[in-house]
């Protein structure tokens, strides 16, 4: 290298250390500064900045969407409130400011001294939560008077904006609805099912400064969430619901401690459509006061794990439910849950139209034949009763569904058989979801039989609604099959979502999913549940409402163990009986009576809830009104609306629907002699108990119902190895 060279490189290095040595006092210097702010001006600063805190970062909250009825009416809507924040730094500076601002709280907040000073605890702190869900009314005026001359020393304070659900109908649908946790999170029903619908989207605003120290701002507003119009008639849902309490009020404390049932619900379906038009349960509780234990009164007590205790819930063990988290959870969750949707139980008698349907569209049997039963059929080992133990005789099918004969049903059975009785029971969706647009719904699919694990006796039993669990919706969606044509329709709560501006987003149509029966197996099936109503021994007599014919089946299943007693009672029918344009399911769970087994504590529900929602849809009249019916309407203020012309039938209290009259050329002399013994009904002779009403077998003392002979109570028993039976 030339000595030119070696000159220009010792050059460059000498001007490279000057370079890195003014870099290093440069960010020495720099070094020197940071720390000198924060340690001589850091507590200045921190406290101009967070004096801004408010602008700097905002979140700003969606507004849920509302929950109406198929009229508009309001079911669930969201209230704009305010979160009073202080800022324990700022308001402690001075104690003129904080004074101020604490006279101005008292005064305008009604806040105590303890929580203000509370609040003031943390010295260092700029976020402190006061008081929440504060009105817009009350925050106006604090915020009027901290910009007067009064006013000027109040520092510290500031508010945040959030949503309250709200429910005007207090517990109105609440087991459809469903409520929101604190975090505006649904919980049960269509509060939870239909969460991501109702939520928004929170926007936020920032704030920062500028080169200028002047405060720049940027927003991104909130997107508020989609309502949903339901399918529920709020007029329809407070006639059910008003009918439930009823109930409860009658039979509350009437046996026993407690509630009038352990659980009542009532489902009222579109019987063309599969839409809900009100769906309640009994008890009930307040949307707007969730965890109020009060409501709990009455209900059976549930232990940690929530298995049910022998106890029910009065204001002495209520003390120790609350003393107990777990335990109040576990009997706050039986509360807040849809019985109508969740609860699984063995239906009962109710299920006798399947059983018939099955036969019928199988071509097992015609629907004409007849079946001799004497008040018990011996199947497998066991000898298995009827609810009339004296015997029907000789019955036609129809009779069989019209006086609920269990022995009919089990010939009835027998002769469809194991495989296609199961293949059935999966046509009309028993043991299977419904898929109802609700949070909670049970699948019973574990609880119903296959063709692999049925045997006789379960067939003899399931025949007649015992041995297998469901639920009402799956029971009254399989049923609205049976007498709509047989077409099975989802059932559906929800018919519209609209966005925030009111533009529908989407409709939801009614979702025909197959068809379960022929029209012509559907028609005969509700020619057999009319004469439950019309017939001479029909066991739902009591369900008819004043001015109309209506058909269904009454259902009695008694609850595990067997013997116990213990009962859950029902009736599933339609309105009008010619032309079904709804489907009622009215099931109560062990009433609060000493003899459970009678189904007229679900017929008279019916027909009470009936008398009103039938004038009110607009349904007229298919009877003619006794003066005692006339009255009964005048008294509940109820339009009567009769056609303009009626029938010659219908003028003479006739039918409007044709009946099975159980006659069939099938019968021998012999046997049409045989069977009139058999109908002697010796019940009729039996002593009335004044007391409860009921007929009393002088030979064994068993209440008997003396209209259908039904034995109740449980305590006619003919032998250990019989399997009760459900009417």
């Amino acid at each position: 290298m030339s000595i030119k060279g070696k000159q220009f490189l010792k050059r460059m290095k000498t001007r490279l250390l000057i370079i890195f040595f003014a870099a290093v006092i440069f960010f020495a210097v720099l070094v020197a500064r940071v720390i000198y702010i924060s340690v001589a001006k850091g507590q200045e600063y921190q406290e101009e900045v967070l004096d801004q805190k408010s602008y700097d970062s905002l979140d700003i909250p969606f507004e849920r969407g509302d929950i109406v009825d198929r009229n508009g009416n309001v079911l669930a809507t969201s209230e704009k409130v305010y979160n009073l924040i202080l800022e324990p730094k700022n308001i402690l500076r001075t104690e003129a400011g904080k004074k101020a601002t604490k006279a101005a709280l008292i005064k305008y907040f009604n806040m105590e001294e303890p929580k203000f000073d509370e609040c003031m605890q943390n010295t260092d702190s700029f976020y402190s939560v006061a008081m929440k869900g504060l009105a817009y009314t009350d925050v106006k005026a604090f915020q009027e008077f901290c910009s007067t001359k009064d006013g000027a020393d109040v520092i510290g304070v500031r508010f945040e904006e959030e949503y309250k659900r709200s429910y005007p109908g207090g517990s109105l649908a609440c087991d459809v609805i469903g409520f929101t946790t604190s975090d505006n999170v649904g919980s049960y029903g269509l509060e939870e099912y239909y969460n991501d619908i109702l939520s928004g989207t929170p926007g936020r605003e920032y704030g920062y400064l500028n080169d200028d120290s002047n405060l720049e701002r940027t927003t991104i507003p909130a997107e508020d969430g989609n309502s949903i119009i339901t399918t529920i008639d709020a007029n329809i849902q407070s006639i059910v619901e008003k009918y439930l309490k009823k109930y409860d009020e009658q039979y509350h404390d009437n046996y026993r401690e407690g509630n009038g049932a352990n659980n009542t619900g009532c489902i009222i379906m579109d019987a063309n459509s599969g839409e809900i038009l009100a769906m309640a349960g009994y008890p009930v509780y307040d949307l707007n006061d969730t965890r109020n234990t009060q409501a709990l009164l009455g209900m059976r007590r549930l232990d940690a794990q929530g298995q049910k205790m022998d106890e029910y819930i009065n204001e002495e063990n209520l003390r120790e439910i609350e003393d107990d988290p777990d335990v109040l959870y576990q009997n706050l969750n039986a509360l807040w849950k849809n019985f109508c949707i969740s609860d699984t139980y063995e239906p009962g008698s109710v299920s006798k139209p399947f059983t018939v349907a099955a036969g019928i569209e199988s071509g097992s049997i015609t629907g004409n034949e007849s079946y001799y039963c004497e008040g018990k059929l011996h199947v497998g080992e066991h000898d298995i009763a009827c609810h009339n133990r004296y015997g029907d005789g000789y019955l036609t099918v129809t009779e069989g569904i019209e006086r609920s004969c269990n022995v009919n049903m089990m010939y009835v059975a027998m002769a469809t058989g194991v495989s296609t009785f199961t293949k059935f029971q999966h046509i009309f969706n028993i043991g299977l979801k419904t898929n109802i647009d609700l949070a909670g719904e049970s699948r019973t699919a574990s609880l119903v039989y296959t063709k692999d694990t049925m045997g006789p006796t379960d067939l003899a039993t399931n025949s007649f609604g015992q041995g297998y669990n469901a639920t009402m919706i799956q029971m009254a969606a399989g049923f609205t099959s049976l007498i709509n044509g047989g077409y099975y329709y989802e059932p559906h709560v929800v018919k519209r979502i609209v966005s925030p501006s009111g533009a529908t987003v989407q409709n939801i149509e009614p979702r025909l999913l197959k068809q379960t029966v022929s029209e012509t197996t559907s028609a005969r099936i509700r020619e057999m549940c009319n004469t439950v109503v019309t017939g001479e021994h029909g066991t739902g007599k009591t369900a008819r409402p004043a001015g109309y014919m209506i058909g269904g089946k009454t259902g009695t299943a008694e609850t595990l163990p067997r013997k116990n007693g213990q009962y859950v009672v029902s009736f599933m029918g339609y309105a009008p009986a010619d032309d079904p344009q709804i489907v009622i399911y009215v099931v109560v769970d062990r009433p609060n009576v000493a003899v459970q087994d009678d189904a007229k504590h679900a017929t008279r529900i019916v027909r009470s809830i009936l008398t009103e929602v039938l004038p009110y849809m607009g349904i007229f009249m298919t009877e003619e009104l006794s003066e005692e019916e006339r009255a009964e309407l005048e008294a509940l203020q109820i339009e009567i609306r009769t056609p303009a012309v009626q029938e010659d039938a219908e003028e003479e209290g006739g039918e409007t629907t044709g009946e099975t009259t159980g006659e069939t050329e099938e019968n021998a002399p012999d046997q049409e002699e045989e069977q009139q013994e058999q109908r002697a009904e010796p019940w009729k002779e039996f002593p009335i108990d004044p007391q409860t009403g009921y007929a009393i077998d002088p030979s064994t003392g068993a209440y008997v119902d003396p209209d259908t002979g039904a034995v109740l109570g449980g305590s006619f028993d003919l032998g250990a190895s019989e399997e009760t039976a459900a009417s």
